[in-house]
């Protein structure tokens, strides 16, 4: 169990608890969420160590592991999943200025991103802690997975995009890993790194009912403010902040779900879509935002 006396990210003491979460994946356990009051990172207090989190992914439901298409949630999921793959891939090239290069995925899961890079001509690496997650990318897409360990050990300068797709929130090693990627990136490189927005309007409507907080899973709950005190913390700077208006939407029945149990598919088309309209004249409010990083 991790206790934490300072922020992970700035180390000042000036932290406070916010509310609680349960884990409604799979272990039901109630986890305490808290707030940096200098850099406005959230974290979940008394996380289990990494060594003990492994359990708390064992589920079913776990849809970036099993590639399951059980239920109407996950098959949205897979449907969805199928315009943003090329859509990420489209902006990979974009802010890259190479129609292909070196890639790496950190948590690639079952290795649907890399297929399509892969299939677009770019050389790929992918790194994966879950066993079954890696064994679904060989079995679907004949992609060998290494272990994120590896990471420490990969060529600096070696990399001409290095993507963190809703990866980063889930790492221990938080400043060890943001440090590292600024070393593998060449210097015209780009990292692009996706995590949930707690300062979204769909955030702020489920408040601890929000499925994105997705405790003990999701170590970190960062804010725009506090993902740039990180990554100027390590030498890199914000090059753009784009929205993942998908988001907001699966997010949105996830949580609907967990506060009324039977979960209201029309509600939570309403407030996925306040929260995308609230978004358009501010980005850093999107429910989830896609962080593009150079040095």
């Amino acid at each position: 169990m991790i206790e934490y006396s300072a922020c992970p990210i700035c180390d000042r003491k000036a932290i406070a608890y916010v509310h609680d979460a349960i884990d409604y994946t799979v272990s039901k356990k109630k986890f305490s969420i808290w707030e940096c009051h200098n850099c406005y990172l959230r974290f979940t207090q008394d996380v289990p160590s990494q060594d003990e989190i492994g359990r708390y992914y064992k589920a079913e439901a776990y849809v970036s592991h099993t590639d399951s298409k059980k239920g109407l949630i996950n098959n949205l999921y897979h449907k969805v999943r199928n315009i943003t793959l090329k859509s990420k891939r489209k902006l990979v090239q974009q802010e890259t200025n190479l129609s292909k290069g070196n890639i790496l995925d950190v948590g690639c899961g079952t290795g649907a991103f890399l297929n399509e890079m892969k299939t677009a001509g770019w050389n790929i690496t992918g790194l994966e802690p879950d066993k079954k997650a890696s064994k679904n990318a060989e079995k679907l897409y004949k992609i060998n997975t290494q272990n994120p360990e590896e990471l420490f050990q990969l060529p600096k300068n070696s990399y001409d995009a290095i993507t963190m797709w809703h990866v980063l929130e889930h790492v221990h090693q938080l400043n060890e890993y943001i440090k590292t990627l600024h070393d593998l990136i060449h210097d015209k490189g780009r990292i692009f790194i996706a995590v949930p927005n707690y300062t979204s309007y769909d955030a702020s409507h489920y408040e601890e009912n929000w499925a994105a907080y997705d405790v003990p899973r999701h170590l970190y709950h960062f804010s725009p403010q506090s993902m740039e005190v990180l990554l100027n913390k390590h030498g890199l700077k914000l090059k753009s902040i784009k929205p993942m208006w998908f988001d907001s939407f699966y997010v949105s029945m996830l949580s609907q779900h967990i506060k009324n149990k039977k979960g209201n598919i029309v509600m939570a088309f309403i407030i996925g879509a306040m929260s995308n309209i609230n978004a358009l004249f501010d980005k850093k409010k999107c429910s989830s935002v896609i962080y593009v990083v150079g040095k």
